[in-house]
């Protein structure tokens, strides 16, 4: 591998350095040779001022007695995945997220609206490609998190019908759920998902919402199954 410039080396060293804590670099955020931006880019992790992520991905962190700690599970999702909107919790990371379970996973898993990325050590992905109303709407991540427990409500929440109810009816009046939002996003979720969202909207009492996605009158019950 080439040798990096003393002036490219120097470059990269003082950007990141005088950098604030808690972003990425790239080669691409330097417009000189991406060899040699690596290369900078090394030697910055040998002394600690950076954190190798993945290839071409560094971090810069808050420095501890442990080293430097790394970015969350969320932001780097967010980091290697192209599709920015849309991304959420999904199986049992969604349920804790949303306070429908109190049981963490070995990992944590987010669902995607692409096709899933080389794997990261520590997280699992998983893709909805097909989902595109969660990228069209701007879903947020608790938005997509709910969509997420739908598909496996009876595997996912602990709590009985009428406390899910009112978590998420809480949700909704703190504005992190958006009825209008989720009956458009439901468009693009499997069948199942949308006869329980639309449950779960009328029980909340947000029939018209639930009456725009079809059918919320006549699935009642079967989140409860």
């Amino acid at each position: 591998m080439p040798h990096s410039s003393p002036g490219v080396a120097s470059i990269v060293r003082d950007s990141v350095t005088s950098s604030s804590p808690g972003r990425f670099w790239r080669p691409a955020d330097f417009r000189n040779s991406p060899s040699a931006v690596e290369q900078a880019f090394h030697r910055l992790v040998d002394v600690g001022e950076l954190r190798s992520v993945r290839r071409g991905l560094y971090w810069r962190g808050t420095k501890t007695l442990l080293g430097m700690a790394p970015p969350s599970a969320d932001k780097l999702v967010r980091a290697i995945v192209p599709e920015k909107r849309g991304i959420g919790p999904a199986g049992a990371s969604a349920a804790h997220v949303l306070g429908l379970s109190t049981q963490m996973p070995a990992k944590p898993v987010f669902a995607i609206p692409a096709r899933v990325p080389s794997p990261v050590a520590g997280i699992k992905m998983v893709s909805r490609a097909g989902c595109r109303e969660r990228v069209k709407a701007k879903a947020k991540a608790a938005e997509v998190a709910l969509l997420e427990v739908l598909r496996d409500w009876a595997g996912l929440v602990e709590v009985d019908s009428d406390e899910a109810t009112r978590i998420i009816r809480s949700r909704i009046a703190d504005g992190v759920l958006r009825p209008a939002v989720l009956a458009k996003v439901a468009r693009t979720e499997p069948p199942s998902v949308r006869g329980r969202l639309a449950t779960l909207l009328v029980d909340c009492g947000y029939s018209d919402a639930a009456i725009s996605i079809g059918g919320g009158g006549r699935v009642r019950g079967i989140i409860a199954k």
